[in-house]
């Protein structure tokens, strides 16, 4: 929620321009982390807000560790700033090198050198699909630089900067969902002003953001039936008739069997045990089956 009386701090209108652009950048997101998650990825922009960097920062503290990496924009002025929790950033390193996405607990009072090192290839691997999603706006290019746990030692913005946050939800099916904040100087966006007012036409019309969000949200936490076929014998009407208590019908199933989610196949897997249950281990999903859920 923005602070009171920050009204002022947008000379950009309704920034419609700036939910377009989120829009384009959530669905770049997926890309950029489902590779490092090794999992399939939701991801959706939440509205846009205008708020000064320090009424901002006061918002995070609540969250513990987190990272703050500035990015430079190839057309001067302060730097724009990727904003992730250190929790998640944490599980993802574990994830990216074969863990199970553990988190140290507590959580650590600032990032390990290798913690900075995944801080700067997520950054990195942000920063392509960002100066794309600008391109229909302006032409503006982001190089990271160094990952901070302190937002006080980003020497290059002050407090009482206003900045147009923008946030993009992740979720990849499993507890809650996270958020990825960036944040744009509105003293460096001055330049593009003219871009970024003008109204954005579509061919249709376009959901009110926090509508598409709250309703994204609520999709996210809907549960649906996960099931797996071992084996369907066949057997003759013959037999079936002749059946009685402690016969057995023969089974027989392949190393992988098949997996569906509701009534959609979601592909095959290895039947064995996790944590004392049964389990399976999927080994292949089938091509479309994400298309079907979206």
């Amino acid at each position: 929620m923005p602070s009171l009386g920050v009204a002022n701090l947008n000379p950009f209108g309704d920034l419609h321009a700036f939910e377009h652009l989120s829009a384009r950048m959530a669905r770049s997101l997926r890309h950029v982390f489902e590779p490092l998650l090794r999992r399939a990825v939701r991801s959706w922009a939440e509205p846009v807000e205008v708020d000064r960097f320090a009424g901002y920062c006061a918002a995070r503290r609540a969250t513990g560790l987190t990272a703050w990496v500035p990015m430079t924009l190839s057309t001067g002025g302060s730097p724009a700033i990727v904003v992730i929790d250190g929790g998640f950033l944490l599980e993802t390193m574990d994830l990216f090198f074969g863990g199970f996405g553990d988190a140290p607990m507590p959580l650590p009072t600032e990032f390990s050198p290798a913690a900075e090192a995944m801080l700067r290839r997520v950054a990195g691997a942000i920063a392509a699909p960002l100066a794309e999603a600008w391109g229909p706006l302006a032409g503006i290019g982001f190089d990271p630089g160094n990952p901070e746990s302190n937002p006080s030692m980003l020497s290059a913005i002050d407090g009482e900067d206003a900045v147009v946050a923008t946030r993009f939800g992740l979720s990849t099916g499993e507890g809650q969902s996270t958020f990825v904040d960036i944040l744009y100087p509105v003293a460096a966006l001055k330049p593009h002003a003219p871009q970024l007012t003008t109204k954005v036409h579509g061919k249709t019309a376009v959901p009110d953001p926090r509508w598409l969000a709250g309703l994204t949200r609520a999709v996210m936490t809907v549960k649906l039936p996960v099931r797996s076929v071992l084996a369907e014998p066949v057997v003759s009407l013959g037999m079936l008739l002749e059946l009685k208590e402690g016969d057995v019908i023969p089974i027989s199933f392949g190393p992988q069997v098949p997996v569906w989610v509701a009534n959609r196949r979601l592909g095959t897997g290895t039947v064995g045990t996790a944590n004392g249950q049964a389990a399976i281990r999927l080994h292949s999903i089938d091509p479309g089956f994400e298309e079907d859920f979206q």
